[in-house]
C-alpha cells in the first residue's frame, strides 16, 4: 500500500535531524521536496542517494495530480520542505489532503518547526498561543494586525527581513509602542539573535541594524482591559 512520509528538515542546524527521518529518507522510493537543490545538500550530507522530484509553492495545485499518480505507483514517498516541517507556512497541506481523501496512509514525523524554540526562549507565556505564519502583504493585512491588538494569547508570525521593520512599526501603530515583542532571527545557527523589548525600542534597533535571514516575530497577548482600546483605532 502507498504512504506519504511528511518529514522535517533541521532549520539551520544539521545535526537537528532525527534518526528516524535519515532512516525514512533513505528507505523511501522517492522525494518531493520544496527545493531540490537544498534538498540534495542535506541528502549528500547525509551520504543518502535518491530521487528528488520538485514540489512547491509555485506548481503545488498544477502538479498535486501527476504527483498523487506517482505516489500511487510507489511504496513509500516522502515530503521535504526547505527547513522546518512541511505545511506549516510552507507546501503540503494540499498534498496531504488529497492522499487522505485518495485513501493513501500519510504518517507525519515529529522534528524541527521554527515557532518551537522562538516561542519557548522567548520569555512570553507558551502554554497557550496563536500561530499567524505569514501575514498578507497588502489586502487584509491591517484588519489582522487588529486582531491580533485585541489577542490576549502570544502570537507568533513569521516576518520577511526587508519588511521586519515596517511591520514592527505597524504594531507600533495598532497595538502601542510599549507592547512586548521578540525577534528570534536565524534560529539554530552561527548568527541565532534574540531581540526582546517594547515594539518602539526593538523597531529602533533593526533600523540602524538592518536584518538579514530567517525571522520568527513572538508578540505578547494584550491585557483583557487593554484589547478593545487597540482593536478600535
Amino acid at each position: 500500500m502507498s504512504k506519504l512520509y511528511i518529514v522535517p528538515t533541521p532549520i539551520g542546524n544539521l545535526e537537528d535531524i532525527t534518526l528516524r527521518a535519515i532512516r525514512i529518507l533513505g528507505e523511501t522510493d522517492l522525494i518531493f521536496a520544496e527545493d531540490t537543490r537544498v534538498t540534495r545538500k542535506l541528502l549528500a550530507h547525509l551520504e543518502i542517494q535518491k530521487t528528488v522530484q520538485p514540489f512547491h509553492a509555485h506548481n503545488e495545485h498544477k502538479a498535486l495530480s501527476s504527483v498523487i499518480d506517482r505516489i500511487q505507483a510507489s511504496n513509500s514517498v516522502a515530503l521535504v520542505s526547505d527547513a522546518g516541517t512541511p505545511g506549516i507556512s510552507d507546501p503540503g497541506f494540499l498534498l496531504v489532503r488529497e492522499c487522505l481523501s485518495k485513501g493513501i496512509e500519510v504518517e507525519c514525523l515529529p522534528g524541527p518547526a521554527a515557532l518551537i524554540p522562538a516561542i519557548v526562549a522567548s520569555g512570553f507565556p507558551c502554554d497557550r498561543f496563536v500561530f499567524e505564519g505569514f501575514l498578507p502583504h497588502k489586502k487584509g493585512r491591517q484588519t489582522r494586525l487588529k486582531a491580533i491588538a485585541e489577542e490576549t494569547r502570544t502570537t507568533i508570525l513569521y516576518e520577511s527581513p526587508h519588511r521586519l521593520v515596517k511591520c514592527l512599526g505597524q504594531i507600533v501603530e495598532f497595538m502601542g509602542a510599549d507592547r512586548h515583542v521578540c525577534v528570534a532571527r536565524e534560529l539554530t545557527k552561527m548568527f541565532e539573535e534574540f531581540k526582546r523589548g517594547t515594539a518602539a525600542e526593538v523597531m529602533a534597533y533593526y533600523e540602524e541594524h538592518p536584518p538579514k535571514g530567517e525571522i520568527v516575530m513572538i508578540i505578547e497577548g494584550a491585557e483583557p482591559k487593554k484589547a478593545k482600546k487597540y482593536a478600535d483605532k
